[in-house]
């Protein structure tokens, strides 16, 4: 069954406005955030639309299980020079891991972080620190490291950093994998040869580490390490590269998530998603969304 939903937004009605988001998209999954992903302002929980939410998804075959939160933007695992900020990340995420289980949330992505000015090394024991730190062996969440696209000092941004994380993990079945077809692209794979990507990550990691797929073009060529979004088929990517990933048989069960940009000002997910149920692209795309 093809899993396909996109980034939705959590301020109006919380997870009840993100499940009405997604049905007028035509998903049957979500990524959404608790709150803004550049500050720490957080409303509590409501366990009446939480519940609402549960009856809507129930009504709508949208899958529970299968729903992923973001951690926001300004935690950062990997440096620990300011110690204060870096024991802030450590409870902050702890606390978005609690939000996530009182939502009933599975699947929890973050960045790993970015070095500064620390060697790479260090900064991926940082990061392991922080999340043996994070994680319990009680918690029913996992935590998803994304593949980034090397911009910067980012941590995480081949096979082998984040197996290096993940081998440090107390808890293993704690701990997975987001791949993120643009980061992907910028970091140096090349996307047309995504089998070969697969096999190697297979190798290094386990294919059932992926837990879930961000879907994204790239408007930056290969090795790029910008990370900069384009919609499906009108980046370098191309649509039918990404309609392969969408549909591999081996990711069959993982949910794929698109976070493409906004048309002036209008989500473009409706018609992306339209676009890839169809298989079929549309070279309208663009001048549909802006006339919807």
């Amino acid at each position: 069954m093809l899993l396909i939903g996109s980034h939705v937004s959590f301020e109006k009605e919380q997870l009840l406005g993100c499940v009405k988001q997604i049905i007028s998209y035509g998903g049957n999954t979500f990524m959404f955030y608790t709150g803004a992903p550049q500050n720490t302002i957080r409303r509590t929980i409501d366990d009446n639309l939480n519940q609402e939410a549960i009856n809507l998804m129930k009504e709508n075959n949208i899958y529970y299980d299968k729903i992923v939160c973001h951690a926001p933007y300004i935690i950062n695992l990997a440096n620990n020079l300011d110690i204060n900020k870096y024991e802030f990340s450590i409870r902050f995420l702890r606390n978005e891991i609690d939000r996530c289980e009182a939502l009933g949330i599975k699947y929890i992505v973050i960045h790993p972080g970015s070095a500064l000015s620390l060697d790479k090394s260090v900064a991926i024991n940082n990061i392991i620190n922080a999340l043996n730190k994070v994680i319990s062996q009680d918690d029913e969440i996992m935590i998803l490291l994304e593949t980034m696209a090397g911009k910067g000092t980012e941590c995480g941004i081949n096979n082998e950093e984040l197996k290096a994380i993940i081998s440090g993990i107390n808890f293993k079945d704690k701990i997975g994998v987001c791949l993120d077809t643009c980061h992907l692209n910028d970091s140096g794979v090349n996307m047309s040869e995504f089998d070969n990507y697969l096999s190697s990550f297979e190798q290094v990691i386990g294919l059932e580490k992926i837990k879930c797929i961000h879907i994204n073009d790239s408007k930056n060529n290969i090795f790029s390490k910008k990370d900069r979004h384009a919609n499906i088929g009108f980046g370098t990517l191309g649509f039918d590269n990404l309609l392969k990933i969408i549909y591999h048989e081996k990711l069959k069960d993982v949910p794929k998530i698109l976070e493409t940009p906004f048309v002036n000002d209008k989500p473009p997910y409706r018609h992306e998603i339209d676009m890839i149920k169809n298989k079929e692209f549309n070279p309208n795309l663009i001048s549909d969304i802006i006339n919807s």
